[in-house]
């Protein structure tokens, strides 16, 4: 397992920076945390050490959003909180976007939790009392 600690909103993109050094390859990142965690906003901050050129938001309302970073390459975005049964993923076309070889970052996994890829990512952010957020990576494989 690895963890990093975001002590701040000011040292965000450090710690993006040195979690997207930690994990080089695009792969399937599931993050969980509670409401107000950071989710999005950390991967706000992935995004931008990506390199994306598009604006970076909650997907909540397209579920998807699709991000260009300059070199050309794609980055998901999913935000499954609206989802009310697994289903309604197929229709999104999940697979295609899980198995691209892109990096995709997933917000509100566990409504999803059978249709999650083996290979991945388990990403836990957690608000500690002096408001640090905790950021612990396992593997799965």
């Amino acid at each position: 397992m690895n963890t990093f600690l975001i002590p701040s909103i000011d040292k965000i993109d450090q710690v993006a920076r040195e979690f997207l050094q930690t994990f080089k390859q695009p792969a399937v990142f599931c993050f969980y945390g509670a409401m107000g965690a950071g989710k999005t906003t950390f991967i706000q901050a992935l995004c931008e050490e990506l390199k994306v050129v598009d604006v970076v938001n909650s997907p909540s309302f397209a579920i998807v959003n699709e991000y260009d970073t300059d070199a050309g390459d794609q980055v998901y975005h999913f935000d499954f909180y609206r989802l009310k049964e697994e289903e309604e993923a197929f229709d999104l076309g999940y697979e295609d976007y899980f198995f691209s070889g892109n990096y995709c970052f997933v917000e509100w996994p566990e409504k999803i939790s059978s249709l999650l890829p083996q290979k991945r990512y388990d990403v836990k952010i957690t608000v500690l009392e002096d408001m640090t957020r905790q950021v612990e990576v396992v593997e799965l494989k």
